[in-house]
């Protein structure tokens, strides 16, 4: 399982939103509906958070954002 910053999970009734994601912690929010964004916000470890989240079911594919950097030469031509 991929976890992603900004993926929503519906679990039963109701729906779990990836807030911040580290390396060993999630911090997510538990709603009850997605129209009023009210909730609680919730920390727990990855192993936990994935516990919570086997039977659930991905409602949203958080967007990645890639970045396009042009290379600066080292040395500018005259």
């Amino acid at each position: 399982m991929k976890l992603c910053q900004g993926q929503i999970w519906k679990q039963g009734g109701e729906y779990l939103r990836i807030v911040r994601l580290t390396r060993t912690e999630v911090e997510y929010k538990s709603m009850t509906s997605l129209d009023t964004k009210d909730g609680k916000h919730i920390r727990a470890t990855k192993k936990a958070f994935c516990r919570l989240l086997k039977d659930a079911t991905l409602m949203q594919v958080a967007k990645a954002k890639s970045a396009v950097v042009d290379p600066v030469p080292a040395d500018p031509q005259p």
